[in-house]
């Protein structure tokens, strides 16, 4: 059996908090305002996970008004998510980002993003896919205010 998840996450862009994506951090000055970490990228993976195995959302896990999860690395949201998925004895098959960001380039942290996302999913570089666009000057990312990310992964049951 196969199940297919998409999520979308969104942070808005402030200066004075570090800029966290895929786990990676990105050499700017500014970063995205959140209750945890605010990495957009690997909330986006969890709650596709999430959102594939029919369960619930990722605040429902990880509220955002619980002091527990106050400037939360983002990469432990994933690792809980994969072991739920593999107590239901799923695993990824592959999973496809994109991160939509104005004025920051992020080609330099590519590859570095995929590998840590393989490694937290415990799958291969090549079941991993992330690209960056801009938004063209159009809304909150494009006036460069905020950040999002899309994921949408397809897991496959072990059984």
């Amino acid at each position: 059996m196969m199940r297919i998840g998409f999520s979308k996450d969104i942070h808005r862009i402030v200066e004075g908090r570090p800029f966290i994506l895929a786990g990676i951090k990105i050499d700017t000055k500014y970063g995205l305002l959140g209750h945890s970490d605010a990495d957009v990228v690997l909330h986006a993976v969890a709650e596709s996970i999430l959102g594939a195995l029919s369960l619930k959302d990722l605040g429902t896990y990880f509220p955002d008004t619980s002091d527990e999860y106050k400037n939360y690395d983002s990469s432990k949201i994933v690792s809980t998510v994969v072991e739920m998925m593999e107590e239901r004895k799923y695993h990824v098959s592959n999973i496809d980002i994109l991160i939509e960001l104005e004025y920051i380039k992020l080609a330099k942290y590519i590859d570095f993003m995929i590998e840590n996302v393989a490694k937290l999913l415990h799958i291969g570089v090549n079941q991993v896919a992330i690209k960056a666009a801009t938004n063209e000057g159009l809304d909150s990312v494009g006036k460069g205010e905020a950040c999002i990310a899309y994921s949408s992964v397809l897991l496959e049951s072990n059984e």
